[in-house]
């Protein structure tokens, strides 16, 4: 279940470093480049909650399963893709693919665990998460460099293919079948509201810089709070009558599961922006190759494992104040990698970046996890596939908007400014976010159930 949840996000982040190398080879502009990585991230984040529903319906082993054989599937065509458009197909195809797959973890996790046993599988996938957000920019770049057998960028998405056979065979044997006890058919005008609502946000904000801010991209901006306001009306009538909606509101009754999705938002804008701005900042400002450009953030990504480890420790001893302290930690990791921008540009690499990139996987690693256990802690295992399909949504749409917001910041200084400059005010931009993801958690539920 674990390798599985860390295939998507991986293959999230796996093509930041990959980007260049697919451009030239592929002839694609800027904007097609975009694409590849929106596609995938649109479709993910529209199609999650739905895909946690029809494991509810169908069960989620079933599902599972499926969604894993169509990720292997949809890994080889991108692999394979003869053109840029045929890779944007294809990344949109391993976007829902993902979809299907991810949502039925955290459900099985719910509903096949309780107690301790939970609180381990909880730490151990937050841990998992988390360390393939960073791994997956790492192992792009050593895999575009090593040109195994002369695929260049595409090994990429090659390498996921014996991946999904082993997890397949492993899964086939290992992993129980659960359904919802009382399963609800799905929820179309809900699932159409949702889907044009997340599109309506995420697809302007991520295609407007390079499209040059069509009139298309300001009417859908326009537009998104009234589809929002339509889909939660929807949603509200269809939960008084006794129905089960796409997302039920009363699922947002539990404190716990509200609150935590609220501090998700912060992180994961934070989080995702840094990735895509440290990535094109140290190959093309630094000058660096894929692989020192991946491996600049291999700190982090080792501290995160580590401390991740400790989390269940540390919560069942202090509680959620550890995310508060995950916080500060992260922010005085960004603040330092800002600095050793400002003082050390352009000669910026591991040795450079090493004790701020320690210190923010630390932080991170006290967070992430730890608000993942929050948010599912009070969800009844019936509900375990919205509930983590709402989860995961508001992650994924997060990830997009952080790529949006700060990457467009980012590219939109470096005219002006400089690339050493732009890197510098889009590091001190995202501690905005941590400072608002540490306010956040000073509301959460002191202990976790």
């Amino acid at each position: 279940m674990l390798l599985a949840a860390a295939l998507p996000l991986i293959d999230f982040f796996i093509v930041n470093v990959a980007l260049p190398t697919i451009g030239r080879d592929l002839h694609a502009s800027e904007a097609v480049l975009e694409l590849v990585v929106a596609g995938y991230g649109l479709a993910y984040a529209v199609l999650l909650v739905l895909g946690g529903r029809l494991g509810d319906l169908f069960g989620r082993r079933r599902f599972f399963l499926g969604g894993v054989a169509a990720f292997g599937l949809t890994s080889l065509a991108c692999g394979l893709a003869p053109n840029a458009w045929a890779l944007v197909a294809a990344r949109v195809a391993q976007g829902a693919a993902s979809a299907a797959m991810l949502p039925q973890v955290l459900a099985t996790i719910q509903a096949a665990t309780s107690g301790q046993r939970r609180a381990k599988a909880m730490g151990l996938y937050g841990a998992t998460a988390g360390l393939s957000m960073v791994a997956g920019q790492i192992l792009g770049g050593v895999l575009v460099a090593a040109d195994i057998w002369g695929t260049g960028w595409r090994s990429v998405f090659l390498v996921n293919v014996p991946v999904v056979i082993a997890g397949l065979v492993l899964a086939a044997r290992a992993v129980p079948e659960t359904r919802s006890q009382h399963p609800e058919p799905v929820d179309g005008p809900g699932t159409v509201l949702l889907t044009a609502s997340l599109l309506a946000l995420l697809a302007p904000l991520t295609e407007g810089r390079s499209a040059g801010w069509p009139l298309w991209t300001w009417l859908s901006l326009a537009a998104f709070p009234f589809v929002a306001a339509a889909f939660y009306a929807v949603e509200r009538r269809a939960d008084r009558r006794g129905r089960t909606p796409l997302v039920p509101p009363s699922l947002f009754a539990l404190t716990s599961l509200r609150r935590g999705l609220v501090m998700i938002v912060p992180f994961g804008v934070g989080f995702s922006g840094f990735m895509f701005v440290v990535a094109v900042a140290l190959q093309r400002g630094a000058g660096l190759g894929p692989v020192p450009a991946g491996l600049a953030l291999a700190p982090m990504a080792v501290v995160f494992f580590f401390v991740s480890l400790a989390g269940p420790r540390l919560v069942a001893r202090y509680g959620t104040r550890v995310v508060t302290a995950g916080a500060l930690i992260q922010g005085a990791g960004i603040g330092l990698m800002a600095l050793a921008a400002w003082r050390s540009w352009p000669d910026l690499g591991l040795v450079e970046l090493f004790p701020g990139a320690a210190l923010a996987g630390a932080g991170q690693a006290l967070q992430l996890p730890i608000v993942f256990r929050v948010v599912l802690s009070e969800v009844e295992p019936a509900r375990a596939g919205v509930g983590s399909g709402v989860m995961m949504t508001t992650q994924q749409s997060s990830l997009a908007l952080g790529v949006a917001a700060l990457g467009t910041l980012f590219l939109s200084l470096v005219p002006a400014l400089g690339m050493r400059d732009a890197l510098v005010v889009t590091l001190v931009t995202q501690l905005g976010c941590v400072a608002l993801t540490c306010l956040l958690s000073l509301r959460l539920p002191r202990t976790i159930g």
